[in-house]
């Protein structure tokens, strides 16, 4: 054997290289345990590796002589779906948690989906069994046996009473997602909301942070942590906490680039907050509201074009999901909030309860404003555009890496000359177009149009996937006749 191959840090290095990728963890897990069984050289680095990465308790628990039979039948794990094989089992003895704890410290990633918390319940709650481990994800009640003070990533499924020496006690810990199902229908929202937001406050060196809405006290702690860049708020509720007026100060993140908003039922609470902050390095920003007024969508562009991202914001998508079409709710003008956003490259609108308005001159802007725009995304509740086919290739010849675009456009006049000498964009390769009004009899000026501005669409795309077809069929006809020629070209 060579002399390099009895250093265990160059046999990881060997091991993980050669290693089937993870989508075929069984071919993984029977080469890995081979090599252990090669030699002595070769098994505790093998073992380390082979116990990086575990999903379930059932794995360690499989380590204990009286479980494994019950874990395991004819070389498989017992199926929990029909009925759990921990059901009626005895809790672990003293003797019996050595065996579990046989490969516990070698364990970095730990992922428990399912809760046989009476097995360990002889395993003290201030114990820390995993004394190595980076990623912790679980919706157990026995928290405590899991949170080693190097822990750096966290994913939790519940919000309890461990959750306060969880922060205490992880004081490395820099990435923490909890998602849990926070329910008013027993009026415990604001409780649960209080809790979470007083455990945030433990949280000092964190990098993301991932979790249900926050009060206005743990905004202000988070305003202060110069460690955090990513920052999610994945969950609204109907109840949010009540902003005090007499406390709201404006609040400066100076160091987060990415902001993201999900499933809000009361936008205004968000909207709030957003006026009352500043993001100097942003440059990502998500929202998407269940529900969102006209009023709250103008109030929200606002607030994002004051948030002192204007440098360096260069993506922007806000959705709403409403379904129910609100009469006379008028229309948004968001481009003209977002102009001054000269690094943009992705803009994404969706709102299923009022109108978006374009026209030429607004578009012309947009796309003067935004040199590196890549993709464009606007989609309003109604078929409604002043834009044309003049002003849409007029605007496209001034954002030259435009790549995807979907946009309402105004085909009841062509105003646009098919003989014209085209000048082509070569860049765009997805085209989704809304109608207002269409024409069938003009389907094949559009495609020759289309086919002589945009050598690279093959296809015109519309939400319901018909008012195209004549167009489209045109469009592949042009290009097989031209196909010929532009080979012989390249």
């Amino acid at each position: 054997m060579h002399q390099a191959l009895l250093i265990p840090e160059v046999l990881l290095e060997i091991f993980a290289y050669n290693m089937i990728p993870s989508t075929e963890t069984t071919s993984t897990q029977k080469l890995l345990a081979g090599l252990a069984r090669t030699c002595k050289i070769f098994h505790e680095p093998v073992m380390d590796l082979l116990w990086t990465e575990i999903h379930g308790l059932e794995p360690l628990l499989g380590c204990v002589a009286r479980l494994h039979p019950l874990i395991y039948h004819n070389g498989t794990r017992w199926d929990d779906s029909d009925e759990p094989w921990a059901k009626g089992v005895e809790p672990l003895s003293a003797r019996e948690v050595h065996q579990f704890l046989r490969h516990s410290s070698r364990i970095r990633t730990l992922d428990i989906q399912s809760d046989h918390p009476h097995l360990l319940s002889v395993i003290p709650a201030e114990a820390c069994v995993f004394p190595r481990l980076k990623s912790l994800s679980l919706s157990t009640t026995y928290l405590n046996l899991f949170l080693p003070h190097m822990l750096h990533r966290c994913h939790l499924l519940s919000i309890d009473k461990g959750l306060q020496s969880f922060v205490t006690r992880c004081i490395a810990l820099e990435h923490l997602c909890i998602y849990t199902p926070i329910s008013d229908d027993d009026g415990s929202t604001a409780d649960e909301l209080s809790h979470l937001s007083d455990r945030i406050h433990w949280c000092t060196r964190l990098v993301t942070l991932s979790c249900p809405m926050l009060n206005w006290s743990a905004w202000k702690h988070l305003s202060h942590l110069p460690t955090l860049r990513k920052l999610e708020i994945d969950q609204g509720c109907n109840d949010p906490p009540s902003l005090p007026k007499q406390d709201i100060v404006n609040l400066s993140f100076l160091n987060i680039t990415s902001l993201s908003f999900r499933e809000l039922y009361d936008a205004g609470y968000i909207i709030t907050v957003l006026r009352h902050s500043q993001f100097p390095l942003l440059k990502e920003f998500r929202f998407e509201a269940n529900c969102l007024s006209s009023e709250e969508a103008e109030q929200l562009f606002h607030a994002l074009f004051h948030c002192k991202a204007c440098q360096t914001l260069e993506e922007i998508s806000i959705c709403s999901y409403d379904n129910v079409v609100m009469e006379n709710d008028g229309f948004v003008t968001p481009i003209p909030h977002f102009l001054c956003f000269t690094q943009l490259r992705t803009l994404k609108l969706m709102f299923n309860n009022f109108y978006i308005y374009l026209d030429n001159d607004m578009l012309l802007q947009a796309m003067s404003s935004w040199p590196h725009i890549h993709t464009l995304e606007i989609d309003d509740a109604a078929l409604f555009s002043e834009a044309t086919l003049r002003g849409l290739f007029t605007a496209l010849g001034l954002c030259p890496q435009l790549h995807t675009l979907q946009v309402p456009i105004n085909l009841a006049a062509i105003d646009i000359d098919p003989d014209a000498e085209p000048i082509q964009h070569t860049s765009l390769r997805s085209l989704t177009l809304e109608l207002s009004e269409f024409q069938t009899a003009d389907a094949e000026t559009i495609a020759r149009i289309i086919s002589a501005w945009l050598p690279r669409v093959n296809q015109v795309q519309d939400v319901d996937g018909f008012s195209w077809g004549e167009v489209n069929r045109h469009l592949r006809s042009l290009r097989v006749a031209t196909a010929p020629y532009v080979v012989g070209v390249s």
